[in-house]
Parts: C-alpha cells; sequence; structure tokens
C-alpha cells in the first residue's frame, strides 16, 4: 500500500503545518511529514484523521503498488459466493477525456449521500442515445439539472429529476451532458 497523502495536499496547495493544524486533534508538520515518507507507519486512525484534515477519502490517499488489476476471488450469484470456473481479474476504470463527476451528499432516488458518480460528456448530437440514462445538465447561470433523460424533441429535453413528486423540466439547447457510467459507492 503506497500512501498518496503527499500529492493530495500538495495538490490542495496545503503545507505540512497547514495539514497538520487541520487534524483533530491538531499535531506537528513533523508527524505529517513521516507519515507521508513511510518513515511512520501509517495507521487507519491517521489515515482518517488526514483525510478528514485535506477533505477527500481516505480511499483517495491510497494507491495499490504497480497493481493495475484486481484479482476475483468469488463470484456471487443466487447459489452464494463460490470459487471461478477461470481466473479473472478487474482493471481500474479508465477516465475519459472531458468526463467530470457528481458528488451526492443528501440521498435522492437511487443514490445516497457519499456516493459519486462518474459521467461521461455527450454533445447535442450523442444525446439520443442516453434517453432512460440519468443525466447532469448544465443550465445558464451555473446552475444544473440531474435526473432521468425522458424524451427529446429536436433541441429540447424532457429530463424527470430524481425523488417521489418530481416534475419533468425541459431544458432547450444544453452546450453538453453528461451521463451516469459508473456509480462508486463505500460500503
Amino acid at each position: 500500500m503506497i500512501s498518496r497523502i503527499r500529492d493530495v495536499r500538495k495538490a490542495k496547495g496545503l503545507t505540512l503545518d497547514e495539514v497538520a493544524g487541520r487534524c483533530d486533534p491538531p499535531t506537528t508538520a513533523q508527524t505529517i511529514g513521516r507519515l507521508e515518507t513511510g518513515m511512520r507507519t501509517l495507521s487507519l486512525g491517521w489515515l482518517n484523521r488526514i483525510a478528514d484534515a485535506l477533505g477527500v477519502d481516505s480511499a483517495t490517499l491510497l494507491s495499490l503498488p504497480d497493481q493495475e488489476e484486481l484479482p476475483v476471488a468469488a463470484i456471487l450469484d443466487h447459489k452464494g459466493a463460490h470459487a471461478l470456473d477461470k481466473t479473472e481479474n478487474i482493471y481500474q476504470p479508465a477516465i475519459e477525456p472531458g468526463m467530470v463527476a457528481l458528488r451526492v451528499k443528501s440521498s435522492v432516488g437511487d443514490y445516497r449521500a457519499g456516493d459519486d458518480v462518474w459521467l461521461s460528456r455527450r454533445t447535442a448530437n450523442q444525446f439520443g442515445g442516453a434517453l432512460n440514462r440519468d443525466v447532469l445538465v448544465p443550465r445558464p447561470a451555473g446552475r444544473y439539472l440531474f435526473g432521468r433523460l425522458i424524451g427529446r424533441e429536436n433541441n429540447r429535453l424532457q429530463i424527470l429529476p430524481l425523488g417521489s413528486g418530481a416534475r419533468q423540466q425541459i431544458v432547450s439547447d444544453p452546450e453538453w451532458i453528461g451521463v451516469a457510467v459508473r456509480l462508486v459507492r463505500e460500503l
């Protein structure tokens, strides 16, 4: 297991001292430095404290060493968990150019607080392929609409927002839409 604390800290423009001060309870810059470099063992407690101080999920601070695939140990189906007939691997998902994400802060529809939804950007000539999919649609003044694309008529999209009692909304001429392609959920 390799720590990415330094990478995340630098990406956020923070010093060791700033991260140490944000920890609860606060610690020293020297301790954070030792945890970053591996001079001190990174326990689960430290991992969570530093993740909170950086405002990220603890999994963001870890990476698998030189491993692009994850071996599948078992298959789960209606009969329960059982061994594989042949070796299988799961590969890390690729991030497409222009891809964006939606972070769920409170549960709505099928999405739970803490979920991250990966969205593939589509242009107007690709909107038809997103019918009956969950989409993020940019609106004027930096607003967005997230819901199910239920219809398309010329340049007008019919979106049904998630949640009970929501009414269909029409969005005309969006420059792009983001189609939900991957759900990342902590258990």
